[in-house]
């Protein structure tokens, strides 16, 4: 994580960018320690649009959850809201807001990681050439031909579609629900925008070799926020 998906692709371009030279306001707090369940805290290099597509969440949704004045504006240590506030006010237990008040224990919303209720058709038929583990490898690499058709493997909207995002080359993004998002980099070719309504089997892209050297499809299946293993959700 943002066009639709961010505040404008210009913005989006931004965030990629480490963000653009503006206004340093902004009203999400900057604390030290652990940072509590449903917030992010802000590394080094984090753009918002990233923690955005980590944590399944677009850049407006994670601006108004943290009321923030400038999206481009984030700092390292910054508690970053990334779950859906169980108030308005969204704001990290114990941290007083602008008006002074202390936001209540029942405001923190917990993060689970449950498997969904969902199966993924195949996005391209072909040999898987690297596997998931979870650490180096965060879904699965598909060997096939240049300008075979990459196919949504489940009904939703696209979040992202795009090559702003280094190391994935021609990306598209689709959440599937409020948990699931798919992901499918290195195309050659796109054929959905941002926003776009798709149904599973719909033609995304086509394979390709952008963002590395030869033809293949990097799929990867995001689960509340976390890679899962694709394989578990693919029908035979």
């Amino acid at each position: 994580m943002l066009r639709q998906l961010g505040i404008c692709l210009i913005s989006c371009m931004g965030l990629l960018l480490g963000g653009c030279q503006s206004n340093t306001v902004a009203e999400a707090p900057v604390m030290s320690g652990s940072a509590h369940n449903g917030f992010y805290r802000v590394q080094r290099g984090d753009t918002l649009y990233r923690i955005g597509l980590r944590f399944n969440q677009n850049v407006n949704t994670l601006v108004r959850w943290n009321n923030l004045a400038n999206a481009n504006a984030i700092e390292v240590g910054q508690l970053i809201r990334v779950r859906k506030p169980a108030s308005a006010s969204g704001r990290p237990t114990g941290v007083k807001s602008p008006s002074g008040r202390v936001a209540r224990e029942s405001e923190v919303v917990t993060t689970g990681t449950a498997a969904p209720d969902i199966r993924l058709q195949w996005p391209v038929r072909g040999t898987v050439i690297s596997r998931f583990n979870g650490q180096t490898q965060k879904g699965i690499d598909i060997a096939g031909s240049r300008g075979t058709p990459v196919k949504a493997a489940a009904a939703g909207t696209v979040q992202y579609a795009g090559d702003e995002l280094r190391g994935y080359g021609k990306l598209v993004l689709i959440k599937h629900s409020d948990s699931t998002m798919t992901a499918y980099a290195y195309n050659d070719s796109l054929k959905v925008r941002n926003g776009q309504s798709v149904q599973m089997g719909q033609t995304i892209a086509t394979m390709g070799d952008s963002g590395t050297t030869g033809v293949k499809l990097h799929f990867e299946v995001r689960v509340n926020s976390r890679a899962v293993n694709p394989l578990r959700y693919l029908s035979d």
